[in-house]
């Protein structure tokens, strides 16, 4: 059962990567923040817990596929990708930068990227030809799609939910950053997505409301998804989870740059 508005506190690890994320967006200057923390503990699960990959051989024909279709939480995905070995992890110094090879949304050039992303609304319709195709094939993989609440105001996400269920896509899990807030005003004031679990189901999918910040309530998530049906996986999440700088603050939905006062508060509400 969720409770709206709170979420499990954060381990370890989980500091650690928002470090990272923090430190990347600190040499480049500007980028997402808010959204990059809010979806740490999603990304870590898939890449730590359950998709298969490979590194060494990103177009493994075998491996599960990871679609960021918020583009803007990238930060949060390179982390991971560097992380993982997929890409150096000097490269993320060069966010955003004329000679570096990462950018402010993802391109599928990058090593362990499946989809360029950044225009909302695109990613699950990608997902579902990946999916479609993926079962063509008869590859034994699952296809998950990490879309942000802001986004599902575009029409083309609802489009493709229909698709995905006519088409009775089992090997699809959608996931949802429902963290609330989007780049100018909470959710509820831009376009009231409720009753939001609802409107999936009435689409054909199987879904789930878990603490997108608890890790095994994730894992637990994606483990018990349909034989039928596509899934859906709405994560309750706090934007700029981590700090009490950055929660629910839209002044860092993207920062322009981080002041040395203001990282050092991150920081320090990291851990150090």
């Amino acid at each position: 059962m969720i409770t709206k508005g709170k979420t499990s506190a954060l381990d370890e690890r989980s500091r650690e990567l928002r470090k990272t994320i923090v430190h990347t967006l600190n040499e480049a200057g500007r980028g997402h923040l808010g959204p990059a923390f809010s979806i740490v503990e999603i990304v870590r699960t898939l890449y730590d817990d359950v998709m298969r990959y490979r590194p060494n051989d990103p177009a493994w024909s075998g491996r599960d596929r990871f679609i960021l279709s918020k583009g803007h939480g990238c930060v949060a995905l390179y982390t991971i990708l560097a992380d993982k070995g997929f890409i150096p992890r000097e490269k993320l110094e060069g966010l955003c930068k004329f000679d570096g090879m990462l950018g402010g949304h993802p391109e599928s050039d990058i090593p362990g990227v499946e989809a360029s992303t950044g225009s909302l609304g695109h990613g699950l319709s990608i997902g579902i030809g990946m999916a479609l195709n993926a079962r063509h094939k008869k590859y034994d993989c699952r296809v998950f799609v990490l879309m942000g609440d802001g986004e599902c105001n575009e029409g083309s996400v609802w489009e493709a939910a229909l698709s995905a269920s006519k088409h009775k896509l089992a090997n699809l899990v959608a996931m949802v950053d429902y963290n609330k807030s989007q780049a100018y005003g909470f959710s509820s004031e831009v376009l009231d997505l409720e009753p939001f679990a609802d409107k999936w189901k009435s689409f054909g999918f199987a879904v789930t409301e878990v603490d997108g910040h608890d890790m095994a309530q994730l894992r637990a998530a994606v483990d018990k998804t349909s034989n039928d049906k596509p899934t859906c996986v709405i994560c309750h999440t706090v934007k700029g989870k981590g700090t009490l700088l950055t929660e629910n603050n839209m002044a860092w939905h993207h920062k322009n740059k981080i002041s040395e006062e203001e990282l050092r508060q991150v920081l320090e509400g990291l851990g150090g």
